[in-house]
């Protein structure tokens, strides 16, 4: 008598009118599944119905004896609390999607279907499951223990933050490694171009600032659009406070590079030329000689940093002459880059436009190699002899290719 009530209820249930794909719909089909296994509405009988009904027909065939409580729960999830039970399936499907896809983080394409291979969790909609709880979140409606569940298995709420804070992490390992985080913009650290990414950063922190002065001025409807929150500039600037200079990038790399020298009581750098002035590729003697040559052309504030390491004006008379680097240290360095390269791909077929990093600077290996080749019968004979043992069989041949 229990289960016959139960059943009645199930086919006389009044649900608001939904679409004809809605879980209440498909649970309303279900529930009026006959004893003998034929739906009512055999028009309506796709893929997702039949393996709906499949999976309930165990237990509505009121023919035999059922558990009591089983069919109560299945009254409530499939007609009572339809959201309920997509909210479940939508669960169920992304432990096992993490679990297929070794991910630590809930970030599903959106048209992405699970496969009907899994079962209880196949041909679900993931993708768009996952979308709606994004946006069930933004909305406030999501319920907290969901909420919780969700974060434990890694959702990603704003896919746009994830990715911001992926750079993040990359910026750390990279200052943790240099001591700054003032990469070159060629510059890509972990597989990640951070050199760009940093780029970025620092042109968004500069509008935002621009904008600051403009809403301060009284100017109304400035947009927020592009602008770096003050909480992702204080993120970057406990990585390095310096992150982001009123000045090119590249001075504010040698600087730094000036001053953990000094404060690790190594030589001052008075001349250039020297290799133990040379520090992640950047000859100090030679910029400090630079920075004393270009005095006048300094911001105020470049010259009191450069005074605060004993760097001064020159005197009244004393002329300094900026020095260049010669053509054999540039060879070396980038020679140095090439074989970095090989050493790491186990060849020398290095692309025209490739970049390779030593010590943080960037090389252009590619435009080197291609103008040594294009040149390699005026080249020495010793410049030649390096590059054949590094592998590049056409610098022996007294005029290239």
């Amino acid at each position: 008598m229990t289960c016959a009530r139960i059943s009645s209820t199930a086919s006389g249930f009044s649900a608001p009118e939904r679409s004809p794909g809605s879980a209440s719909s498909t649970a309303a089909r279900t529930a009026r599944r006959l004893p003998d296994g034929e739906d009512e509405d055999e028009g309506d009988s796709g893929p997702e119905t039949r393996r709906v009904s499949e999976r309930a027909a165990g237990v509505l065939r009121f023919s035999e004896e059922r558990d009591p409580a089983a069919l109560t729960q299945f009254v409530q999830l499939r007609v009572i609390d339809p959201e309920g039970a997509y909210w479940l399936r939508g669960i169920e499907a992304a432990t096992r999607w993490l679990r297929e896809t070794g991910s630590s983080e809930l970030r599903v394409p959106y048209a992405y279907v699970t496969p009907e291979a899994w079962g209880s969790a196949g041909s679900h909609p993931l993708g768009v499951w996952v979308a709606d709880q994004r946006r069930y979140y933004v909305a406030g409606s999501l319920e907290a223990s969901r909420v919780t569940e969700l974060e434990k298995a890694g959702m990603v709420w704003s896919v746009h933050a994830s990715a911001w804070d992926a750079g993040l992490e990359v910026a750390r390992s990279y200052a943790a490694v240099y001591g700054h985080c003032l990469p070159a913009a060629s510059v890509v650290w972990e597989s990640f171009p951070l050199g760009t990414w940093m780029k970025n950063q620092r042109a968004a922190a500069r509008k935002a600032a621009e904008n600051a002065v403009r809403r301060t001025a009284g100017e109304t409807g400035v947009p927020y659009a592009g602008e770096l929150s003050e909480a992702r500039q204080e993120a970057l600037a406990e990585i390095d406070p310096g992150w982001s200079p009123a000045w090119e990038i590249g001075w504010q790399r040698c600087y730094r590079l000036t001053l953990a020298h000094v404060k690790a009581d190594g030589v001052f750098p008075v001349a250039a030329g020297g290799s133990e002035l040379v520090v992640q590729g950047e000859d100090l003697g030679a910029w400090i000689i630079g920075q004393r040559a270009g005095w006048d052309r300094l911001m105020p504030a470049q010259q009191y940093l450069l005074e605060t390491l004993g760097i001064e004006a020159p005197a009244d008379g004393e002329v300094v002459v900026p020095v260049r680097r010669s053509q054999d240290e540039r060879w070396n360095t980038n020679l140095a880059a090439v074989k970095q390269f090989r050493d790491r791909e186990g060849h020398v077929r290095v692309p025209r436009k490739a970049v390779e990093t030593v010590d943080g600077v960037p090389f252009k290996i590619g435009a080197f190699l291609d103008n040594a080749r294009r040149r390699a019968g005026k080249l020495s004979a010793e410049r030649r002899s390096e590059l054949a043992v590094l592998g590049l069989e056409w610098a022996v041949l007294k005029g290239g290719a």
